[in-house]
């Protein structure tokens, strides 16, 4: 779990995570890689079309399964058996769609922003394996050209001082990097 600190200087804060559970690290790495490319850009307008599509079908899943309580209240069980077994099925169903969304269309995305002019739409995504300190950063960047991205593994541990303090300046040297080496090879080509 992260907790937030004051700083010396005011309007900013020191965020301290448990540097021994790797879950809580790559979250608050997520958190300040997003602050930073969100933050320090004013031409980034963050997208939620990834969360939105989540958070419908998981509603479209709970409604199913409302219906089917408040169905077989008002209708007992022998009469009821088709509309629970419809219920279960669709249920099952928009779970299977929701994994299959999670899985190989969001892949660990957990920033989407479109610049407000330009066409262009940039994505960040991460990955942590479970016992590893490799942060592993992924920024791509979609246009008319095509997509672009640019990684970054790293030790966790180049983020993150002795007591668990994100270091957000060191995040966001690595952010710019990795957003400066998608602007040039955008020039390139």
């Amino acid at each position: 779990m992260t907790k937030k600190e004051d700083k010396s200087q005011p309007g900013e804060e020191l965020v301290k995570v448990n540097k021994w559970d790797g879950s809580a690290v790559k979250h608050a790495l997520d958190d300040a890689v997003k602050t930073c490319l969100l933050g320090d850009r004013p031409h980034l307008k963050e997208q939620f079309g990834l969360v939105n599509t989540r958070l419908a079908l998981c509603a479209l899943a709970v409604g199913v399964a409302i219906m089917a309580h408040a169905w077989d209240y008002t209708h007992p069980f022998p009469q009821s058996r088709s509309v629970l077994m419809f219920s279960v099925l669709a249920y099952f169903a928009l779970m299977g769609v929701l994994t299959l969304h999670t899985s190989f269309r969001e892949k660990g995305t957990f920033a989407v922003a479109v610049h407000k002019e330009k066409e262009r739409t940039y994505e960040a995504s991460s990955d942590m394996k479970k016992y590893d300190d490799k942060y592993l950063l992924t920024m791509s960047v979609r246009d008319s050209k095509g997509q672009r991205e640019v990684n970054s593994a790293r030790s966790c541990a180049a983020f993150i001082d002795t007591n668990g303090v994100i270091l957000d300046n060191l995040v966001a040297n690595e952010v710019n990097r990795l957003y400066n080496l998608l602007s040039a090879e955008k020039k390139d080509k």
